[in-house]
């Protein structure tokens, strides 16, 4: 039971750090022609949780794959890295 108790925390945790990252990115890294050009093609704060949940589950297994299980922070933070580089890089 424990280790559902755990992989359900890891889910949620990294599923709040993308909406975080995702939201916080759509408010502040877009200027007055970025958030005009978004809301002519469609794209809305939905569509940046979505990525940023995308980034941060990516990184989260990248810090898996990479072995810094032990720390469950450094994982938390390479799932942060991976959604802001994923935002990122979708926004380019």
């Amino acid at each position: 039971m424990p280790v559902l108790t755990t992989a359900l925390l890891n889910f949620l945790i990294v599923l709040a750090i993308g909406i975080v990252a995702g939201v916080v990115f759509a408010r502040s890294a877009t200027g007055f022609l970025g958030r005009a050009r978004d809301s002519l093609s469609g794209v809305g704060v939905g569509t940046y949780a979505l990525v940023g949940i995308a980034g941060a589950f990516i990184g989260f297994h990248l810090g898996v794959i990479v072995g810094l299980l032990p720390q469950p922070l450094m994982l938390y933070l390479t799932a942060l890295v991976g959604a802001v580089i994923t935002l990122w890089l979708w926004r380019r």
